[in-house]
């Protein structure tokens, strides 16, 4: 276990360092674990890209939109089939199955996009992930697992199949909605290739195109004049001249930063929602 730590962590030190570091030791390779010459002057520089703000807060949208639709529509779909005398149940379950081998591929998909009148929009980074197949045969696992004492009892009383799905079983799945939130924000957080595909304005890029822009296209002339006509930011210059790599890395530092302050808010669910559907009674 402490060799997988330090194998995890080192390169998270490392990229922290590096971000940190004046560039004459970066050049080098000096830099390990620990900053040498310390500075931030890369962080202020990021800073002052607008388009980080902008991505910070697009890809708040579409984490925070496409997990929460996600667990709403796939709550919906999965409930039908917990109910022993839903028609269309074997059809919708080998439907969902089809879907979990075969694809329509890029091409197909994005011509749908296209005929939707979802390209450049912000509701095409949002809605295609709504169902998942899988995610839904997990969910039907889970809720087949509720006690059907509960529904039945609601049932009598009066209460209607929303009011179970919303009131009862809802209520008694917390651990597998923050299991799938978790996975769905972190997904919808590092997913940079829909927008690449899908997206031609760069104000609606979320943080990791900006990321990728970062990583594959800086040089001198891109970040001075993202930060600014009159910035006097010298990169790939001699002594402690900015480096590349430190802005760079960064970035990353502050693409990683919001996930890593959510995920320990999420982990005491892990151990009950990681182990759905492989344990009964």
């Amino acid at each position: 276990m402490i060799l997988i730590l330090i194998v995890v962590l080192y390169p998270i030190f490392n990229i922290i360092a590096t971000s940190m570091s004046s560039a004459r030791y970066i050049s080098s390779g000096g830099v390990t674990i620990l900053p040498r010459g310390f500075t931030i002057e890369a962080y202020t520089t990021v800073f002052k890209d607008p388009y980080i703000y902008k991505g910070y807060v697009n890809s708040i949208i579409y984490a925070a939109g496409s997990t929460c639709i996600m667990l709403l529509f796939t709550s919906l779909m999965a409930y039908p089939l917990t109910i022993p005398g839903f028609v269309g149940k074997k059809f919708l379950t080998i439907f969902l199955m089809i879907t979990m081998f075969f694809s329509g591929g890029l091409i197909p998909t994005y011509l749908l996009m296209r005929s939707l009148d979802l390209l450049n929009t912000v509701w095409v980074m949002i809605l295609p992930g709504a169902v998942g197949a899988y995610n839904v045969f997990l969910f039907r696992t889970f809720f087949m697992n509720i006690p059907s004492e509960l529904k039945d009892s609601a049932l009598i009383d009066g209460a209607n199949d929303i009011v179970v799905l919303f009131r009862i079983i809802l209520p008694l799945s917390k651990a597998l909605l923050a299991t799938f939130a978790l996975f769905g924000l972190v997904g919808s957080w590092n997913s940079w290739f829909e927008a690449l595909v899908y997206l031609q304005d760069q104000d609606k890029y979320p943080l990791q195109m900006i990321l990728r822009n970062y990583l594959f296209t800086l040089d001198t002339n891109a970040i001075q004049g993202r930060t600014g006509a009159g910035s006097s930011v010298a990169i790939n210059a001699p002594g402690d001249a900015l480096d590349p790599k430190a802005v760079r890395m960064s970035v990353i530092i502050i693409t990683m930063f919001p996930i890593m302050c959510i995920y320990p808010f999420f982990q005491k669910h892990f151990t009950k929602g990681i182990l759905i559907g492989s344990i009964k009674g």
